[in-house]
């Protein structure tokens, strides 16, 4: 939450002289997206809070007057300077511009770095502190757990490569080596110990190669022998104490399973595939 850190240090709009954001409204979203520039940014914007403040308001100006992607507003929810403010961009319940097409807009709320790809390139830990101020704001207001960099689900360097080395390590605040304790993934011993033995069990059963006409490995005896084989996996399975996991593990290792898109399918199709080989034999 905004507060378990410094002082959240935000900017609203009403004080950059903005209207309100005539962007979409969106209640929801999976989580946040972080972005970096992807130009050069001064380094002036380190001793000049002022600057940061121009900064802002000129990649408000460029957005605007981008006709070709016909922004509403500036297309982040927030930005992030390096004098540890949050800026106020779109804001709360409002559709990002920013990740790349319509459905990755929906999928995420945007927040952006002042920093770039020459001059200033690294967040100082007052820019990620207000990172983590405006992920939490947001998460307050219908954003889901996940964290990512805008690089994720779209062709692009952004947010640069600090930013997102910080985004892979989950976003912790400075001064901290893990998230806040609400958002841990982390494994207990235990938890680990429960799956690995879930693992074990499963493993053997869940898939097959085909090696032959061997009656050992042939597909039609894997078949036959697949009723007695699921009845001893569930017998096995039925034994294990349940793994107790916290709502942020399961999103974690399901965020891990999605990170390799089309996986099943290409497996179920291997196998379909080794079937009807081997009926065409």
């Amino acid at each position: 939450m905004p507060g378990k850190g410094p002082t959240l240090k935000l900017v609203t709009r009403a004080q950059l002289g903005w209207p309100a954001s005539a962007a979409p409204a969106q209640a929801t979203t999976r989580g946040v997206k972080v972005h970096y520039e992807g130009t050069p940014v001064s380094t002036r914007l380190l001793t000049d809070h002022a600057a940061c403040i121009a900064e802002w308001k000129a990649i408000r100006a460029s957005h605007l007057a981008n006709k070709t992607e016909n922004y509403s507003d500036v297309a982040y929810n927030y930005a992030a300077c390096p004098h540890g403010y949050l800026l106020e961009g779109r804001g709360i319940g409002k559709r990002t511009g920013a990740n790349g097409n319509q459905d990755l807009n929906r999928a995420h709320y945007a927040i952006v770095g002042l920093v770039g790809s020459s001059g200033l390139v690294t967040p100082t830990d007052a820019m990620l502190g207000a990172i983590r101020d405006g992920i939490d704001l947001l998460r307050q207001h219908g954003a889901g757990p996940e964290i990512k960099g805008h690089r994720d689900g779209y062709a692009t360097t952004c947010p640069g490569a600090s930013l997102y080395a910080w985004v892979q390590k989950g976003a912790p605040r400075p001064g901290t080596t893990t998230p806040p304790t609400e958002d841990d993934v982390s494994l207990t011993a235990a938890q680990a110990k429960q799956l690995a033995e879930l693992h074990d069990v499963l493993v053997p059963y869940a898939g097959w190669q085909y090696k032959g006409k061997d009656e050992e490995t042939d597909a039609y005896a894997y078949l036959r022998g697949t009723n007695a084989s699921v009845k001893a996996v569930d017998a096995k399975v039925s034994a294990l104490k349940p793994v107790d996991l916290t709502d942020a593990q399961i999103a974690a290792l399901a965020e891990k399973v999605a990170a390799a898109p089309g996986l099943a399918d290409a497996i179920a199709e291997k196998v379909a595939q080794k079937i009807a080989d081997r009926l065409a034999e």
